[in-house]
């Protein structure tokens, strides 16, 4: 079977991967890894992932090898033509993104959701079910629906949310309102910001803040604890709507193991209204860290048309 070579491009909200993946084995054979720093201008962060996408395109050349696409998957919202819809961490809806990546070679955008999903419904975890709930939990909270190997996009695009809503209760006692999401509550940043806020701390990473809770500090505990029972219960939500064969989880919180995994596990099962879905797999994701950049790669190689490619 022949090879096809393609740049995956990974941009979150923490970091940006990339990586020159063959294909159809899917081997990483060169990866490169940058801090995204967000809170720059949009074209400051495009111009960083542009120069990957050249420094990676030319280890390819040096070794013989001709890459035949792009993909880049990205912390925004993306339509189902594969233009960025949304503008709030990443800032490339006003910029030309494609077009610039497309000078290197051709090129095509998608969500960060969903590329991931399609490499491990192609390669990873997903390779034994016909439909799973794909749920990333890192800088922020996303899930993909993947039926039959490919992302169910939605009307728009959109299938993607599940830690942006707006969640908000009344205390029926006092009346005092509450309102947030998901993400402010149980992503990696908010870990942060809870445990400092709780603790007078100045920890940086939601790393830190795990490693505390596994060491006993007790605030800890509490802050990554609550988080998991939180992303259980909108979780347990999805699986009650969706009725999935298991749900694949991913990103640098969803990989970790520990209390956060123990607590999202019991709040998930909980929360399972059918008796004959009660013990559906939950499972971390197989490709871990690189799912994104294999996903993405997966879709710059399907530009090429090859057979073994699924369609974007």
């Amino acid at each position: 079977m022949t090879e096809h070579y393609a740049i995956g491009i990974d941009v979150g909200g923490t970091k940006i991967a990339a990586g020159l993946v063959a294909f159809p084995a899917a081997q990483v054979l060169a990866k490169e890894i940058i801090p995204t720093l967000p809170e720059r201008e949009g074209s400051a962060v495009l111009h960083d992932a542009l120069g990957l996408a050249e420094r990676l395109k030319s280890q390819a050349e040096q070794r013989g090898l001709r890459v035949s696409g792009i993909g880049v998957g990205i912390a925004e919202l993306v339509n189902i033509e594969g233009e960025i819809t949304s503008n709030t961490l990443i800032k490339w809806r006003d910029l030309s993104a494609r077009r610039a990546f497309s000078t290197i070679a051709p090129t095509r955008i998608e969500s960060d959701a969903r590329a991931p999903a399609m490499a491990e419904a192609r390669f990873g975890a997903g390779v034994p079910y016909h439909n799973f709930i794909y749920l990333t939990i890192g800088t922020g909270i996303s899930y993909c629906l993947v039926l039959d190997g490919k992302p169910y996009l939605g009307a728009h695009g959109n299938a993607i949310i599940a830690g942006s809503g707006i969640l908000s209760s009344k205390c029926e006692a006092c009346g005092a309102k509450t309102a947030g999401n998901l993400e402010t509550f149980a992503a990696g940043p908010a870990l942060v910001t809870r445990y400092n806020g709780h603790t007078g701390a100045a920890l940086t990473t939601g790393q830190q803040v795990t490693a505390a809770a596994a060491a006993g500090d007790k605030a800890a505990q509490h802050v990554v604890r609550s988080a998991g029972e939180a992303v259980g219960n909108t979780v347990g939500f999805l699986i009650n709507a969706l009725d999935p064969q298991a749900v694949i989880v991913a990103g640098g919180l969803g990989l970790a193991s520990g209390l956060f995994w123990e607590s999202f596990l019991d709040s998930t099962r909980q929360r399972i209204w059918a008796e004959d879905s009660q013990q559906l797999p939950l499972v971390h994701a197989q490709l871990g860290l690189d799912a994104g950049l294999i996903g993405a790669a997966l879709i710059g190689a399907a530009l090429v048309g090859a057979a073994w490619v699924a369609p974007p």
